[in-house]
């Protein structure tokens, strides 16, 4: 069996249940509308953020969507999605990202990343925002470098907006009395949860519909199931909605029923 089969046995124009989808064609569920509101706000008061959530819960996707409402022109945007680099590769990152040369001592590459992120500002015109991702990965060290660089003209003014993008541990890192000075500064705190079951059966039926198909073809049994054993996480929901229509598809139904379900939740739970 290939995904063209698949495809073509469903009559999809495209697979759903897929990442790579543009903003607007996301599913707008509370939590995931709550974080784009809340990390927009955080952009517009150039604060510093927290975002919490599982994995696949739609940190990340949040984010994009909010990015995506901004105007490209008055904003910057630095993705920094690997911690590994170590406190040196925080400032190397940005500094690359503003189309710089990091200098290659430390106490060099510091004063060099905030002398361009305040001339991305004043001279620009432009609003930087630092996204760090996995940021429950990021050392003592780091989170201490970040502190440091929002301290700018004496806590008068914030020279970027940042937003750190974490699991739940990373809430309870930076609740540590070891950060905070650093917890004193965040301005947003927001932890993603789940869907609920109303909102798991409409985005499996958005989705569904973005690949050309609007009539029914899950059961409400099937989707009571996969909304339980994903407990409404979005990735979770997408794996196992497509390993049941790789069921249904097997045993030739065109319906994905509570035993394609089970079929999935057995397939996804044992890998």
């Amino acid at each position: 069996m290939t995904i063209e089969h698949l495809q073509a046995y469903y009559g999809f124009t495209k697979m759903p249940f897929r990442r790579d989808l543009a903003p607007g064609m996301l599913h707008r569920h509370s939590a995931h509308a709550e974080a784009v509101a809340r990390i927009t706000w955080c952009i517009s008061e150039r604060a510093l953020g927290v975002i919490t959530g599982e994995v696949g819960a739609g940190k990340t996707v949040a984010v994009r969507a909010a990015l995506a409402g901004l105007d490209t022109s008055r904003h910057t945007t630095i993705y920094l999605g690997n911690p590994a680099v170590g406190g040196r590769g925080l400032y190397a990152g940005i500094v690359t990202a503003l189309g710089g040369v990091p200098r290659f001592h430390k106490a060099a590459l510091i004063p060099q990343t905030c002398e361009l992120l305040a001339a991305e500002e004043h001279e620009r015109g432009r609003t930087v925002i630092l996204v760090l991702d996995e940021a429950h990965l990021l050392s003592g060290e780091q989170l201490e470098e970040l502190r440091l660089l929002t301290n700018a003209d004496m806590d008068a003014h914030s020279p970027f907006a940042a937003l750190l993008i974490g699991q739940p541990t990373l809430r309870r890192r930076i609740k540590l009395g070891t950060f905070a000075a650093l917890d004193q500064r965040i301005a947003l705190r927001y932890a993603m949860t789940g869907m609920s079951a109303a909102e798991t059966k409409s985005y499996l039926t958005h989705h569904l519909a973005l690949t050309g198909r609007s009539d029914t073809l899950f059961s409400d049994d099937a989707i009571a199931l996969i909304h339980q054993v994903s407990r409404g996480i979005p990735r979770a929901v997408n794996n196992l909605a497509v390993q049941a229509l790789v069921a249904a598809f097997a045993t030739g139904k065109t319906i994905v029923d509570e035993s394609s379900a089970r079929a999935a939740v057995a397939e996804v739970t044992t890998e």
